[in-house]
């Protein structure tokens, strides 16, 4: 929505907001705010709310430190679910040094700067997130457990859906909000559900997102429930996915269609694939940013494993749904909600580009069940598996020279030593599975 300066004074004054929340992200996608009284609002929308950078995770040091925060006024609401009196707005903000220039380790900016170049070749790209997350009970304490609210299965309803109260609460306040929430269900595992979105341009896909996530804590704790989005919290279940559903517009038209194409699809649509397929690697350690993210890409439990493409297959990496003419998409499936979305969008969305650009060639589409299919078939069709680490993912994005310019100097040397030392702490756990497998035996 188009705010002026004026309008927000207005809303603030006859909605009785009393906090403006100035939020922003930092490199590994965690959001993070400064309040201020409404009484400040004149110099928070002046861009005078400064923060110091070197305490934010992959930002700055001490040495230059200082920087401001631009609110989007496109991005400013109220929060539906705090009190009617008192209440609290948001305003997603851009990082800026203090001489005015955006500051390169703002992941917003990134993303900004991928839109601006597909703007450049005539481009719009946009978005429609499928988040998965689970709802956990907690304990007397509070402490959240892997305790699940339901034994409910897919697409199951209530009363086996304990969660579908929370579900449905988070809805219409994310609608309250001015989200258009396309769906919502239970999903396979027992107290993991998904919410869907429909699309929108890419930067402000990712905003819902982020406010997506803070919205589902918020109202799980509220009901007495905790909300993860961490990718695999339980052994032998579903984990949690972010399908990306991506479509490019060009000249007011669907990009990918052309009927006349193969399953009805345009050249652009084969070389965007191949494009994200060649970068594939470098991409997965932003889309799939955590230890624990590759216990989820594992054969047999829905979530892709290879890299393939497919018109039919729900097994292939990118999926193309049977819809067709101006509504035609790609659906990316292995990102999970964990992910930066500012980063995983632009290197996904940049990625594309550069298949377009170059004319890049999709590879032969896979319609068999790739799960089902022997390591030696999959070689004979050139089907290669993704990354199964975190470390394995971070060789190829330090590899992946293209990927990394997209991020910027800034942002990909402080992903990649944050993750790194992630993946180190990590490497030196001695786990329970290991104890009760060998403590014993040797």
């Amino acid at each position: 929505m188009g705010y002026t300066k004026e309008d927000i004074f207005r809303i603030v004054r006859d909605e009785d907001v009393k906090f403006i929340r100035m939020q922003f992200v930092d490199v590994f996608g965690a959001l993070k705010n400064v309040a201020v009284m409404a009484s400040q609002l004149g110099s928070a929308l002046e861009n005078q709310v400064m923060i110091d950078g070197s305490s934010v995770a992959g930002f700055a040091d001490v040495s230059d430190s200082d920087l401001y925060l631009h609110p989007d006024l496109s991005t400013f609401a109220i929060y539906p679910w705090r009190p009617s009196r008192g209440r609290v707005a948001r305003l997603l903000c851009d990082v800026y040094h203090a001489d005015g220039t955006p500051f390169q380790g703002d992941p917003r900016g990134v993303l900004r700067r991928v839109q601006g170049k597909a703007a450049e070749m005539g481009y719009t790209m946009e978005i429609g997130p499928e988040c998965e997350f689970f709802l956990f009970r907690t304990d007397d304490r509070g402490v959240p457990t892997t305790v699940t609210a339901d034994e409910a299965g897919y697409f199951d309803l209530g009363p086996l859906d304990q969660g579908e109260a929370t579900r449905r609460e988070v809805c219409l306040n994310l609608e309250e909000m001015g989200f258009t929430v396309e769906s919502s269900h239970h999903e396979m595992a027992p107290g993991q559900h998904e919410i869907d979105f429909h699309y929108q341009e890419a930067l402000r896909a990712a905003d819902d997102l982020t406010t997506f996530r803070l919205a589902v804590k918020t109202i799980a704790q509220r009901n007495g429930l905790h909300a993860t989005f961490m990718p695999k919290p339980l052994e032998g279940k579903s984990g949690s996915g972010l399908h990306m559903n991506i479509s490019l517009a060009k000249g007011g038209k669907n990009a990918f269609y052309d009927p006349n194409g193969p399953h009805g699809l345009s050249k652009e649509a084969l070389s965007f694939i191949a494009g994200i397929l060649a970068h594939i690697d470098a991409l997965t350690a932003l889309a799939n940013p955590l230890v624990n993210s590759y216990k989820r890409l594992v054969p047999g439990l829905s979530a892709p494993c290879y890299k393939a493409w497919s018109a039919s297959n729900r097994s292939a990496l990118i999926r193309i749904p049977v819809i067709r003419g101006d509504r035609v998409r790609l659906e990316l499936r292995s990102p999970d909600p964990a992910c930066n979305p500012y980063l995983a969008f632009a290197a996904c969305m940049a990625a594309g580009l550069e298949g377009i650009e170059k004319g890049l060639t999709a590879p032969e589409e896979v319609s068999e069940d790739l799960y089902a299919m022997s390591a030696l078939e999959r070689a004979d069709r050139g089907v290669g598996s993704l990354p199964e680490s975190l470390a394995e993912a971070l060789r190829a994005l330090k590899a992946d020279s293209f990927v990394q310019d997209v991020l910027g100097e800034h942002i990909a040397g402080a992903y990649l030593t944050g993750k790194a030392a992630e993946w180190e702490k990590y490497r030196r756990q001695v786990s329970q599975w290991e104890h009760d497998q060998y403590l014993i035996q040797y």
